[in-house]
This record gives C-alpha cells, sequence and structure tokens, in this order.
C-alpha cells in the first residue's frame, strides 16, 4: 500500500474502534494525551498523512487495538498476549474427509490468490480410487465423504475469478508412478488413473491454475496454503499452525516464489511430464 492507502485505512479503522469503544472523541484525546484537535484532523477525510509513531501508539494502547493493525499492516486487531495468540495459531485438523475449518478458509480467500504446497496430489485432483485408498482406515467418517469434499473444492477452483498455484516436488509424483512409499499397496491401474486425472484438471483449469514441479534433491517444503491475504497454514500431521500476519505471509510467500523460481517442471510442460511417467509406469507394470 502506499502512504495514501495506509492513511486511509488508518483513518477507517481508527473511526470503527472509536465508534465501537463507547469513548468520545475528548476522553481518547485526553487518555492518549494528545489534542482533540490532532484528534480530530486524524479522523478528517482530508487527511492524507500519517501522525507520529508515540501518537499512533497512544491511540492504540487506549482503544486497546494492535498498532500493527491499527496501520493496516495486520489483519489481527487484538493487544498484547491476545496478538501472539492470533497471529500464530495452532488449528486442530479434524483428521477426518472433511475439514470444516480448512473449507471455510478457502471459502474467505475466495476472489485472492491461494497458493499451495500440497502433501501428495492436490486434493482438487484426486481419483475416487485414491481417495478410497488414503482415507481407508478412517473411522469417524468414510472415504465418500472424501470424495464429496474434493469434488465441492474443485468446482470452487472452476469459478471464474479463481486464482490457483501449486508447487509439488517432481519426485512426489514419481513415487505414485513408480507404487513406491505409501502408493506400494495401490494397484497399477489406480497410478495410471491418477496421472491421467491430474493431467486433464490441470489442463482443463489452465490457466487459472498452474502447477510447478521443483527438485525434491535441491529444495524442500513442508506442505502448507496461503489463503489470498487472509492467512497461511502449515501442515504438520494433527494439526495446523495458522499465520495471519502480513508479515509472516509474506515469508511464505517468498518461500512459495522461491520454490516456483526453482521448478525443474513449469506449468506448460506438466501434461509432457506427467505423460512420461505414465509411458513409464505403464511399461514397468
Amino acid at each position: 500500500m502506499d502512504r495514501r492507502d495506509v492513511s486511509r485505512l488508518f483513518r477507517q479503522r481508527l473511526a470503527e474502534t472509536l465508534a465501537r469503544s463507547g469513548l468520545s472523541r475528548s476522553a481518547l484525546a485526553r487518555r492518549a494525551g494528545i489534542d482533540r484537535s490532532t484528534l480530530s484532523q486524524l479522523l478528517s477525510g482530508d487527511m492524507d498523512r500519517l501522525p507520529r509513531a508515540d501518537t499512533v501508539a497512544a491511540i492504540a494502547t487506549e482503544l486497546r487495538v494492535s498498532l500493527d493493525w491499527l496501520l493496516g499492516l495486520s489483519h489481527v486487531e487484538r493487544l498484547g498476549a491476545d496478538i501472539l495468540h492470533e497471529s500464530l495459531q495452532i488449528a486442530e485438523s479434524a483428521q477426518t474427509p472433511v475439514d470444516e475449518t480448512l473449507v471455510r478458509w478457502f471459502e474467505e480467500a475466495a476472489g485472492y490468490k491461494v497458493r499451495n504446497v500440497p502433501t501428495t496430489v492436490p486434493d482438487i485432483a484426486k481419483t475416487e480410487e485414491v481417495l478410497r485408498h488414503e482415507y481407508r482406515h478412517f473411522r469417524s467418517r468414510g472415504p465418500d465423504r472424501a470424495i464429496s469434499a474434493s469434488r465441492n473444492r474443485l468446482e470452487h477452483f472452476r469459478l471464474p475469478e479463481a486464482d490457483m498455484e501449486i508447487c509439488l516436488s517432481r519426485q512426489a509424483l514419481e513415487t505414485l508412478a513408480a507404487g513406491g512409499g505409501i502408493w506400494r499397496t495401490l494397484d497399477a491401474a489406480a497410478r495410471l488413473h491418477q496421472l491421467d486425472r491430474l493431467a486433464g484438471i490441470v489442463d482443463e483449469l489452465y490457466p487459472r491454475l498452474r502447477m510447478y514441479l521443483f527438485d525434491g534433491l535441491t529444495h524442500y517444503s513442508a506442505p502448507y496454503t496461503i489463503f489470498g491475504r487472509q492467512r497461511a497454514a502449515l501442515y504438520v500431521g494433527q494439526v495446523y499452525m495458522v499465520f495471519n500476519t502480513t508479515e509472516h505471509i509474506a515469508v511464505l510467500n517468498r518461500h512459495f516464489d522461491d520454490l516456483i523460481r526453482a521448478a525443474v517442471v513449469q506449468p506448460t510442460e506438466l501434461a509432457s511430464f506427467l505423460a512420461r511417467l505414465r509411458e513409464g509406469a505403464g511399461s514397468a507394470g
């Protein structure tokens, strides 16, 4: 944001918070140790510059909001210990095929770019066979719920305004094609079908969906998703580590940019890469 955008957002948030606090302008000015005329200028629509740092800090303290939030540098409004709690949250994964928290995060990011480093195959492109393979041991909810959730998410990314980037290691798809790791007990026909399904979805949604492959021997990434400007969620197995501040989201965006720069397979090359994998897997079978 440029200075005028920051000033406008500061003025808007200051007015909203002041109204919500129940304080009068005079009372806030007195508590913050500033002139009432100064506060009036800050709330004026003609104001296109920011006040001194100590003035903003005093106002934020009296209104019990985050200084960064007041200046538009964070989406987190709360103060003190609450800031730490809200800027880095630990959100439990539902450990079920349908994670309502994850669904809500995707909905809240509508209209913004979603960037995803998946654990294996991107959820929106998984076949029924793969979903049943992955969720066959879930007791609380069966694979049918996973299939429904995958299809619903796919429909979301079929919307005209959808924008998604995916980065995955090349070796993750090579392992799938070869039937290694978690795919050892999945039959060859199902694995070939998954490669075809992935190729078809990426081709259908390009350029709204762009998938890059990096070399896992030179780069590494834990699975995470950046939901526009709202939040980023790092998946660590049983829980999500959820970041809400502009700074944290920017760090993960830079990491994602690094993965894209290091990509050994570009979106326009993915179809031929998958075709070669399929040919090799078919010959081995």
